[in-house]
């Protein structure tokens, strides 16, 4: 015993044991020798605690008693009980979210640091980090305006590599103006990698640079995408024509629960229709659709909504994707502790190896909101994001021959209605 108390000791600040509760230490440290714990059976179990602190599940000291009870004392179930714990968890993850049962605490700030403008060499165009071509994708360009973002969005990627400071590029408006593009192709670039398109306005005159680029280059579809509702300087200046304003959208619950300090529903979706108003197109991204107990009606909701609040000459492309994890995300996920249930999902690896839903979770999820989608299909572009090529065939009936003929196909459309 004292040499596996030993072997204990070493094993803890290498796991999520240090941020755990007190109480919840104490009972681990008192379990694991009665189980004979390994360091990976170890670092599992105070995963599945972390998970269930920030899932508001019990303590894991109830929740595993209500799962293992005595068994645990007879050496023969040792084994028997372990592996008990971990399909209870699996269960519990893999099972649609429930948001109401119990309610999740919102988080009273964001810690983003300073916002600063900084001198780079760094290249502000390139292609989407995601492109690939194992997934039917865009070839989507994007310019990195700014880094960071003052959302807290709990899925999302940004939090992995951003951490200390927002930058602002100092350069932008050179950069943009010394950028060479083939005024024989047609691009659709997207601001909102590294950060969200709209919510800084034109701090540091980064909206005017940009649109100086658009107007510069009108084979270029240059797209502001967002969750806030900061659309002032689109309703107070001349915008050029190859402009599209896209927002995220998920259901209030989600916007509650896992979109933290972004624009309501109502908020995003008011933005909108204030932008297209002044004639400038607009188009919706739903992604990631989350899985929980009433997520079709929800979403499917917002669909009836938006069919009703905007004609399909407003909207140039309706977009859905999934949630997607790459492992330093889930590490730091856990790691701040936040209230929190997108980790509760049944996780399976996709081309890329990243983590994110069953083919089938999805299919169901496209399928649906394709379907209710259906009095605008032939009249607005939809697509999947970062997807295979069986999913588009099973969730939307058709997938391009190649990534080229996708983005031709999208330009196409687009700038049909841009320049009709």
């Amino acid at each position: 015993m004292e040499n596996y108390n030993t072997k204990l000791e070493s094993y803890l600040d290498k796991t999520f044991y240090p941020l755990l509760p007190p109480q919840t230490q104490a009972f681990l440290r008192e379990l694991a020798p009665k189980l004979r714990l390994t360091f990976q059976e170890f670092r599992q179990f105070t995963e599945i605690a972390r998970d269930l602190q920030m899932w508001g599940e019990a303590p894991f000291e109830e929740w595993y008693e209500g799962q293992a009870g005595a068994q645990e004392q007879e050496a023969a179930h040792k084994a028997h009980v372990r592996r008990q714990i971990t399909e209870a968890y699996t269960r519990l993850k893999n099972k649609a979210k429930d948001y109401q049962a119990p309610a999740m605490t919102r988080p009273k700030k964001r810690e983003k640091g300073k916002i600063v403008l900084k001198q780079s060499d760094k290249e502000v165009f390139g292609m989407c980090p995601v492109a690939s071509p194992k997934t039917v994708c865009c070839n989507l360009k994007t310019i990195d305006a700014v880094e960071n973002c003052v959302f807290g969005c709990s899925y999302c990627t940004i939090q992995t590599f951003y951490h200390q400071e927002t930058v602002f590029d100092a350069q932008l408006g050179e950069k943009l103006e010394a950028l060479r593009l083939d005024p024989d192709k047609r691009y659709h670039i997207g601001t909102g990698q590294s950060s969200d398109s709209l919510v800084w306005g034109n701090r540091h005159g980064n909206l005017d640079a940009l649109m100086a680029f658009a107007r510069k280059n009108p084979n270029v579809l240059l797209e502001f995408k967002t969750k806030s509702d900061n659309i002032g300087y689109f309703l107070e200046n001349d915008i050029p024509p190859n402009i599209v304003c896209s927002w995220s959208l998920n259901p209030q619950t989600i916007v509650e629960n896992e979109e933290h300090f972004t624009a309501s529903l109502p908020q995003r979706i008011k933005a909108a229709r204030a932008v297209a108003d002044r004639g400038i197109k607009v188009s919706f991204h739903f992604h990631p659709i989350i899985y929980y107990n009433n997520w079709r009606e929800e979403y499917t909701a917002i669909a009836a909504g938006l069919l009703e609040g905007f004609a399909p000459e407003e909207v140039l492309f309706v977009s859905f994707g999934s949630v997607t994890f790459i492992k330093p995300v889930l590490r730091q996920i856990r790691r701040s502790g936040l209230p929190t249930k997108i980790t509760q999902m049944e996780l399976v690896k996709d081309p890329h190896g990243k983590l994110t839903y069953p083919d089938a979770v999805k299919i169901e999820k496209f399928r649906a909101m394709y379907a209710a989608f259906a009095p605008w299909q032939g009249k607005v572009f939809f697509y999947l994001c970062m997807e295979k090529a069986a999913l588009w065939k099973e969730s939307l009936g058709f997938v391009f021959e190649s990534n080229d003929d996708f983005e031709r196909e999208m330009l196409r459309h687009c700038f049909a209605k841009i320049y009709p």
